[in-house]
């Protein structure tokens, strides 16, 4: 059975396996000051061209998530982010465990608009009833999105512009940041996005890791007391070389970038093939993750041969489905497909 349930169901890169395995013997401080994570932490900030950035190691996205937002937003405050956003839906309430609100707006193929942030800011100040809401203390976005959509530089830009308007915080999920980074037509860089945000992560675990996440605060502007924090929410790793090893490798030789570029590649692969067999797309992504809009037949019949998520009903006859690409995905694989598929 191929699976292309989601990038997240291999292990680790064999370079990443490999440093791991190499580094196995040494004794290194904990808690994340060892010498790799140190070393990781430079090669982000250079490749970020942010050489004030304050980065941590963390495990897992939702655990980033809810850690980060939680030390960002005070009591009384909610996190801003739309509807289809991954905390709002993926994420079994996570951030509202911890006692934040999250306040949802429109979307449009899964992305936010400044405009629409504008607006609701807009209207919520102006509301008389103001002081008895949760009031809305940062703003929350995914690079890709949820839809593997991506931004435009010019969008990221302009929702930036709207977030120092109402002195609101911009953090920015990149739990497959490396696949938004390498699609073709895109035009953000990390540099432009540490420039563009507060605060952002780089994911590991969907691109290469065997899990972490790195969170990058672009301007030095980390809680104080984010160690404690962290502590606080079960997320701080004892032994954090194990993070720290795992991208000091991913940040070597352009590793973390070209293993994103392959599974760009094979994705491209896959939506030819949805083209060439005529089924319909349920949105235009041009990242790692595809939508198709499947006759529930045919979910049947490639589900024999393939793994593949069945993202929700379209109507009584069809269901949209989401393939996945990842760094593991071998050309081999959408070879075996294609054959089915078309056959």
């Amino acid at each position: 059975m191929i699976s292309f349930e989601s990038d997240y169901n291999n292990g680790a890169h064999p370079k990443v396996l490999e440093a791991l395995i190499k580094t196995n013997d040494e004794q290194t401080l904990s808690y994340g000051f060892d010498r790799f994570s140190v070393a990781a932490k430079e090669k982000i900030k250079a490749v970020c061209e942010a050489p004030d950035a304050q980065i941590w190691f963390l495990a897992g996205g939702t655990q980033t998530n809810a850690t980060v937002i939680d030390s960002i937003l005070h009591t009384y405050e909610g996190v801003v982010c739309v509807s289809t956003g991954h905390i709002a839906t993926h994420e079994a309430g996570a951030v509202e465990f911890t006692e934040h609100k999250i306040i949802t707006i429109p979307e449009r193929e899964g992305k936010m608009s400044a405009e629409e942030l504008d607006k609701f800011m807009d209207e919520f100040l102006h509301d008389g009833n103001a002081d008895h809401c949760v009031y809305p203390g940062m703003v929350y976005i995914t690079f890709p999105t949820e839809l593997g959509t991506l931004y435009s530089a010019a969008e990221l830009d302009s929702i930036y512009k709207i977030c120092k308007k109402y002195k609101l915080p911009l953090y920015v999920d990149g739990a497959r940041l490396g696949y938004g980074i390498m699609s073709p037509g895109n035009d953000i860089t990390l540099p432009f996005l540490a420039k563009h945000c507060d605060a952002f992560y780089i994911g590991g675990t969907k691109v290469g890791a065997l899990c972490g996440e790195a969170v990058v605060f672009t301007h030095g502007n980390a809680h104080q007391h984010f160690f404690s924090i962290t502590k606080q929410h079960g997320a701080l790793m004892a032994k954090g070389r194990l993070i720290g090893v795992q991208f000091n490798a991913l940040f070597t030789d352009n590793l973390y970038f070209d293993i994103s570029k392959h599974a760009i590649a094979m994705a491209m692969r896959l939506k030819d093939i949805f083209r060439r067999k005529g089924y319909p797309f349920f949105i235009d992504s041009p990242t790692n993750q595809q939508f198709v809009i499947l006759e529930n037949t045919e979910v049947d019949r490639l589900s024999k041969d393939f793994l593949f998520t069945h993202w929700g009903k379209y109507d009584n006859d069809h269901t949209v489905c989401r393939f996945v690409t990842s760094w593991a995905t071998r050309p081999e694989d959408i070879d075996a497909f294609e054959a089915k598929c078309l056959a």
